[in-house]
């Protein structure tokens, strides 16, 4: 499917953070680093006044969010046993933020081939755009993350990275969240390992 990659609309846009919680730690490669890249991204949308949806999976067997993501500024952190994030309770909160949908959804967290993957595609199918930030999901295996991210951007999601995003919503040396911004951006994101198959072979996303 073509791709028509457009500019982020702050105004129109929604921050969804799926399931990063602390019982998937042990199980997860990579975990630590999808958490500070997920950090950073959620700090920024935080500064930029991003408004922010959180779940958590069967939190009473799964644990809570982890608490190096502060999520204080979300407006509803939903318990879900779906795997999908789109439960009704989120389709409200989202009704009552846009008047009805937002354009755009940047979307990370995890199981990439499940939650993530599932929440992308009832998005889609909502005329919604889905940016999944590559850098901060993860799954149990990375084979798996990386076969939904294929898939993910086949079925139309704009696959990208958790500073492309950052920097899209700021646009302009001159915003005056740029400075914050910055200090945020500095250290450089962590590497995730991201591979996906280009014709033969195997290169980096």
């Amino acid at each position: 499917m073509a791709l028509r990659r457009c500019h982020l609309n702050p105004k129109k846009t929604l921050f969804l953070l799926c399931d990063i919680q602390e019982k998937f730690r042990p199980a997860m490669p990579l975990f630590d680093n999808m958490v500070k890249n997920a950090d950073k991204l959620t700090k920024a949308g935080k500064a930029l006044d991003m408004p922010l949806i959180v779940t958590e999976h069967y939190p009473e067997k799964l644990g809570k969010t982890v608490e190096q993501l502060d999520v204080c500024h979300a407006k509803v952190v939903v318990n879900k046993t779906l795997f999908s994030m789109i439960t009704p309770e989120v389709k409200a909160v989202m009704k009552e933020l846009f008047q009805e949908k937002p354009d755009d959804v940047v979307l990370y967290g995890l199981e990439s081939h499940i939650c993530v993957e599932q929440t992308a595609i009832d998005l889609l199918a909502q005329n919604i755009n889905v940016y999944v930030v590559a850098d901060c999901c993860s799954s149990r295996l990375n084979q798996d993350r990386d076969l939904a991210l294929d898939r993910l951007r086949q079925a139309g999601c704009v696959i990208t990275t958790s500073e492309s995003i950052i920097f899209d919503l700021v646009r302009d040396k001159n915003n005056p969240k740029f400075d914050l911004i910055r200090k945020l951006v500095y250290p450089p994101s962590v590497d995730m390992e991201l591979k996906r198959n280009a014709g033969s072979g195997v290169s980096k996303l």
